[in-house]
């Protein structure tokens, strides 16, 4: 028995001419995907005796193939972030006791250089193979993924085979994912929404996948035009690019019947944009990479303003003070979350997890509140909380504010020290194309909208956010910028 190749091998002798991973350079069925995953497998088995093999694919076929060409080889996949810098990918690959690497040649090509085994594939180098799945137990980690450090340094999150395939089959059963639909990835396979959620989940129900490398507004609009794609899953800021596209016909998503939006919070004004020009909703969701990812999706239909939606089956979500105790309903606090996606622990790092995960109950560090009938709302990060005069305030309250003037396109907001009041909120903004406006302006807007100890005390007009390969907006770049000032 093996969690999640029986899972494939049943789609792949359910749908075996079906396709089933496809990019702009490898298409592959499930049969033939199933066969090339057992021929790597083999060359993995041969080249490592290490338990863990690194992986450096963007979102692509080949990304899919060298996933299942691990567990093929009994070893746990490690996707690599390849567009970490160079003492961080040491960091990873120290800690996950990597010797070998497998992906694209353009990626695996700089890992020569830590002293590493590459392994390149393509769609000339994926050859089939007859290796059996080798025999694996539920509790065993089935992957290592690492976080992207925005809050700090690298952790190696371990998610068990347990794990993977119960968030595949909640995921599955809370959004009624069929083997017709198809769906598209931008994230790469080392985001645990690009691994979960856009490989196993999909590959184990039979549907197809199509994957983009690279994000690009049009080639998101062409693909789910030309390919009928059902499902999108995608960052805020990617929505918020392809509102940015000109020549985009209002119908070109038609085909869409769940646009998710998870990773960062989505604003008010890009999802009522989004639905006024292409007539979609945009269903946002919630979860960690320490969660499998899946925590909750806002379904259609079940539009709650502010919410990320209710929690997948076999999913408690509830907040708790700051004495780690339960509070009521409706009532704000940490999120916490229990049930099978939640992780084993940091890899090597036995401190740090018991720091956030205790009796199974994982401590997300996420504020925010549940009401009486389920639905999630976040409200900021616990660590982002400023406490402002010796009240609490959460960033994102006041970034929603800001959103919602017609100049603003995105806004982020930290927390400043002040001699007077400990901490004084300062937003940094970037404006819509051919806007203008003045920050004393932005500070009289959010007057009529927060309480005056809320008001930004400085508001700046940025380009761009600094964000980190995940799209994340990098709060911890703006503090510095406010040092440095």
């Amino acid at each position: 028995m093996h969690p999640t190749l029986d899972l494939f091998e049943q789609s792949a002798a359910t749908f075996g001419d079906k396709l089933a991973a496809a990019d702009q350079s490898l298409q592959l069925t499930y049969g033939a995907l199933n066969a090339v995953a057992r021929g790597l497998g083999q060359r993995i088995a041969e080249t490592t005796a290490a338990q863990r093999v690194g992986i450096a694919t963007p979102a692509s076929a080949a990304g899919a193939a060298a996933i299942y060409a691990t567990w093929y080889a009994g070893k746990t996949p490690v996707p690599l972030n390849f567009l970490l810098e160079r003492a961080s990918l040491a960091e990873v690959i120290r800690d996950a006791g990597l010797d070998t690497i497998v992906g694209i040649q353009k990626l695996v090509e700089p890992f020569a250089a830590f002293g590493l085994k590459t392994i390149e594939i393509s769609g000339e180098t994926l050859v089939p193979g007859t290796l059996k799945a080798p025999t694996a137990q539920a509790t065993d980690t089935g992957a290592v993924i690492y976080t992207s450090g925005t809050t700090g340094g690298l952790k190696g999150v371990e998610l068990t085979f347990s794990n993977l395939v119960s968030n595949a089959h909640a995921a599955i059963e809370h959004a009624g994912i069929t083997p017709k639909e198809s769906l598209l990835s931008v994230l790469p396979q080392f985001h645990s929404f690009g691994f979960t959620t856009l490989t196993v989940t999909p590959l184990c129900c039979g549907a197809t996948v199509w994957y983009l490398p690279r994000f690009s507004p049009v080639a998101v609009v062409n693909t789910i035009h030309e390919r009928g794609v059902s499902i999108f899953v995608a960052t805020a800021s990617l929505y918020a690019a392809l509102l940015k596209l000109k020549n985009a016909p209002d119908d070109a998503l038609r085909s869409l019947r769940l646009a998710v939006s998870g990773g960062e919070p989505l604003s008010a004004k890009v999802a009522a944009a989004f639905k006024q020009r292409f007539g979609i909703e945009i269903s946002e969701g919630y979860g960690l990479t320490e969660t499998s990812p899946v925590v909750s999706i806002q379904l259609p239909g079940e539009n709650r303003p502010g919410s990320v939606g209710r929690a997948l089956p076999g999913v408690e979500v509830f907040a708790v003070d700051d004495e780690k105790r339960r509070v009521e309903a409706g009532t704000e606090g940490e999120l916490a979350v229990t049930g099978t996606g939640v992780m084993r622990g940091y890899l090597n790092k036995p401190d740090a997890t018991r720091e956030v995960l205790r009796d199974g109950v994982l401590y997300t560090g996420d504020a925010g509140r549940v009401d009486a009938d389920g639905f999630i709302y976040i409200t900021g990060r616990v660590k982002d909380m400023m406490i402002v005069g010796g009240e609490n305030v959460f960033p994102r309250e006041i970034e929603a504010a800001i959103e919602q003037h017609p100049a603003v396109a995105e806004a982020a907001v930290v927390g400043a020290p002040d001699e007077s009041r400990g901490e004084v909120p300062v937003a940094f903004v970037t404006l819509r194309e051919g806007a203008s406006v003045d920050p004393i302006e932005l500070r009289d807007f959010c007057r009529d909208k927060l309480a005056g100890y809320k008001v930004p005390r400085e508001a700046f007009v940025i380009e761009e956010l600094p964000r980190g390969p995940t799209g994340k907006i990098l709060k911890r770049a703006l503090l510095e910028r406010l040092k440095a000032n």
